[in-house]
């Protein structure tokens, strides 16, 4: 007797985006410092046709909406949730510059335990420096 396969949430979205036939999803990951490099970034994966999902704030630079320290925490906690939702929506991860961090690596980790390839600017990066 064969049994029905159980789908998980990953493979309906899988299955959903096929449907839909959306073109490939690039989430960009790495520090805020390179906002400028993941801005060009999404240029060159855009004109390639791809769907670019990245970093919309960059808290290191000063602003109003991060300004008080409580509120600015509760916000990172939130965009860090936000970014992961980013992660697992996207066929791929694609990480810029040349300087990883804890919070890029975590996202590199999370990524990879999605199965998710992942790509890098400056592939001549060391993960485990």
């Amino acid at each position: 007797m064969s049994y029905p396969q159980l789908s998980t949430p990953e493979a309906k979205l899988a299955d959903a985006k096929k449907l839909l036939s959306l073109p490939h999803i690039v989430a960009i990951c790495g520090s805020t410092r390179f906002m400028t490099e993941m801005n060009e970034a999404d240029l060159r994966e855009t004109k390639a046709g791809r769907i670019v999902v990245k970093p919309g704030c960059d808290m290191k630079s000063p602003h109003e909406l991060w300004s008080d320290p409580v509120e600015a925490e509760a916000l990172k906690v939130r965009l860090d949730d936000l970014h992961r939702a980013k992660i697992l929506i996207a066929d791929e991860v694609l990480v810029v510059g040349n300087y990883i961090g804890d919070s890029t690596r975590a996202e590199i980790a999370y990524a990879q335990s999605l199965g998710k390839p992942v790509r890098f600017t400056h592939p001549e990066v060391d993960l485990d420096a």
